[in-house]
């Protein structure tokens, strides 16, 4: 029997998986999460991300895979309002940052730094404090340019992470009248003889 269209098949079966495979972007923190029962999935795109480590360091991140230009709107919104004199290589270069965790007088550097260097990167997080801080310009800037689209905010929170820090992020985002948002933990299985255990036993 001739194998080659079988190998032909296969080989182009297993090109598809490689071009359409998506890989989740490496974090430069690790994040333990407290664990919870939920049946809503994580968006990969129209989202806001604001990450607390275990020493309290506070992250930003933008989630917009469909449309690049957001991080355009972001990065230029946030040059403008705090006047950072970023270059155009520099703003440019934010699209491939994924998160960012310095204030805005440390964020030229980074942003001058290639991505892949930028993970190596030990940043001090975003300053916050009682009135939000530097974050309350990022919820700000973002806000901004997904106006008119569905957005979603989320926190996603070490389980070690300290409330006061946590509190000072909440008023970033009453600063801008943001007053719903997701909180990230880790799956956990339904309690036995619930309705969701039941529905997941179906299910599977």
């Amino acid at each position: 029997m001739d194998m080659t269209p079988f190998v032909d098949v296969a080989f182009l079966i297993l090109t598809f998986f490689i071009m359409a495979t998506k890989f989740k972007p490496p974090e430069p923190v690790e994040i333990t999460t407290p664990k919870s029962v939920s049946t809503t999935e994580l968006p990969e795109s129209n989202a806001v991300l604001v990450t607390i480590d275990k020493e309290g360091k506070v992250y930003f991140t933008v989630l917009s895979e469909k449309n690049q230009g957001i991080f355009d709107d972001v990065i230029n919104s946030v040059n403008t309002s705090r006047n950072l004199g970023l270059t155009s290589a520099e703003k440019l270069n934010y699209r491939k940052t994924y998160m960012v965790g310095v204030g805005f007088g440390q964020l030229k550097q980074v942003l001058d730094m290639p991505a892949d260097k930028q993970k190596d990167l030990k940043q001090p997080g975003i300053p916050v404090d009682t009135t939000g801080g530097d974050l309350t310009y990022w919820i700000q800037a973002a806000k901004a340019a997904f106006a008119g689209q569905s957005l979603k905010y989320m926190i996603k929170g070490d389980n070690s992470s300290k409330y006061p820090v946590f509190k000072d992020v909440i008023e970033g985002f009453k600063k801008n009248d943001v007053y719903k948002y997701n909180l990230i933990t880790s799956p956990e299985d339904a309690p036995a003889g619930t309705e969701l255990y039941t529905q997941r036993r179906k299910a599977g």
